[in-house]
């Protein structure tokens, strides 16, 4: 039986399970979403509401919690490496920081960039000020992860999502319907030419069709004769 046993063990370590949801709670708060895995998605997301709870009271009491219960490691490296196209800089989910925030010495390290605990005090927590809880959401994704299989989910931050579905695919249902829908505009874009040729050819019959012969009107009857009166009736009359 499990007792004492809280949480999901996913088969690691403490340090190592430790050192994997901080991993993963800061790639969240840099890039707004991560790819992993359900198990880890469903780990890390508690851990990250309470970051962005507690980051919400800004104090010197609060950012110390929060550097002991996450590494404050530097960020945004990514913005001014030549290799990242600018098509990934231009969507990330924050803004990308000024050239002058960044700094490298003469063998490429990064020296100086933002830190992560500034990060969520100052970006991410306020996007949240008028919401109690629920600051992420686990999208699932139509991708297998290569080796095991398993599937993949999108863990956000909400608020600036694009849609349900974030991977860009379409459910097999709505990809049906469109089917059906284009087809039936197809059949009725065939069928146009044809219907307005018929009405074409109806419509000159129309007009010279000539007016039907209206009845001829009946002629007046003459009333009916009155009949003779009785012998009876005239012998009471001359009475």
């Amino acid at each position: 039986m499990r007792h004492r046993i809280y949480g999901k063990q996913l088969n690691r370590t403490s340090a190592h399970r430790t050192a994997m949801m901080r991993n993963l709670a800061a790639g969240l708060f840099e890039h707004g979403q991560i790819e992993t895995t359900m198990p880890k998605a469903k780990l890390v997301q508690g851990f990250a509401e309470k970051l962005i709870t507690l980051a919400k009271n800004r104090s010197l009491h609060t950012r110390r919690q929060l550097e002991r219960k996450i590494n404050d490691r530097n960020l945004f490296a990514w913005s001014d490496d030549p290799q990242v196209p600018d098509e990934r800089k231009s969507d990330a989910f924050f803004e990308v920081p000024d050239p002058a925030d960044i700094k490298r010495n003469r063998y490429g390290d990064l020296k100086k960039s933002p830190r992560l605990v500034e990060h969520l005090m100052t970006r991410v927590a306020p996007m949240f000020e008028g919401r109690d809880g629920g600051y992420t959401r686990i999208v699932k994704l139509d991708k297998h992860r290569l080796g095991d299989g398993t599937d993949l989910v999108m863990l956000q931050l909400v608020g600036q999502e694009d849609g349900p579905q974030v991977g860009g695919g379409t459910s097999s249902r709505r990809a049906q319907a469109d089917k059906r829908t284009a087809y039936a505009a197809k059949l009725a874009e065939s069928f146009a030419p044809a219907a307005s040729a018929v009405a074409e050819e109806e419509a000159p019959a129309e007009e010279t069709e000539e007016p039907a012969a209206e009845a001829p009107e009946s002629s007046e009857t003459p009333a009916a004769e009155e009949a003779p009166e009785s012998e009876e009736e005239k012998t009471e009359g001359d009475g």
